[in-house]
């Protein structure tokens, strides 16, 4: 059972210019006690041709989180449009909400996003399908699809992780066992479930 429950992740500032912050209002609930501190990641995917073009865009650190509802903002750089290819600027891509405990990632919040020129005397030139040599990141758009559902997919996808929370660890402890070592392979390693917001 987690300890900690994401409640809600609005997006502040949607749409907005590519190069904007991106701001996210996130509103958590911790049900017991925790000894660390809580860690909430933004990453930016690149492109789908591999994980080295995914951009860490923040990470912070929040805590120590009290019993009860926690609220704040956090604020984000946009990425580097120097770490993005251009073949992988314009179109759909997407972004991660990431938020772990000891290093240990328990929810993942997945979202569209959309870049695109808003001036329609550009849209041709700035066509996803055939994108120009070099793209002028100062007009484009991001649009991230945080409410509305993309054509035959989610616009957000919620993973949820099985993780060691303290009261596991002092248990474990106590009987001289790891659990997740322990049990059986298919008792412990389950796929995550995957909600919609």
């Amino acid at each position: 059972m987690s300890l900690v429950n994401l409640l809600n992740v609005q997006i502040l500032n949607n749409p907005a210019p590519f190069l904007s912050p991106l701001q996210f209002g996130i509103t958590f609930e911790v049900i017991s006690e925790i000894k660390e501190d809580l860690e909430f990641k933004v990453i930016y995917v690149g492109s789908a041709k591999g994980e080295e073009y995914d951009q860490v865009l923040e990470s912070v650190m929040v805590g120590p989180a009290p019993v009860g509802v926690g609220k704040f903002v956090l604020e984000a750089p946009a990425p580097n449009p120097q770490k993005i290819p251009n073949s992988d600027a314009l179109g759909v891509t997407v972004l991660l909400l990431s938020v772990l405990y000891k290093d240990e990632e328990f929810v993942r919040v997945g979202y569209y996003v959309n870049n695109f020129v808003a001036d329609e005397a550009l849209a041709t030139v700035y066509d996803p399908e055939n994108p120009p040599a070099t793209i002028d990141f100062n007009v484009l758009s991001r649009n991230i699809l945080a409410d509305k559902p993309k054509v035959g997919c989610m616009a957000i996808a919620v993973t949820r992780f099985p993780i060691k929370w303290d009261a596991d660890e002092a248990a474990e402890a106590a009987a001289g066992t790891d659990s997740m070592q322990s049990k059986p392979v298919d008792a412990e390693m389950q796929e995550p479930m995957q909600i919609e917001m």
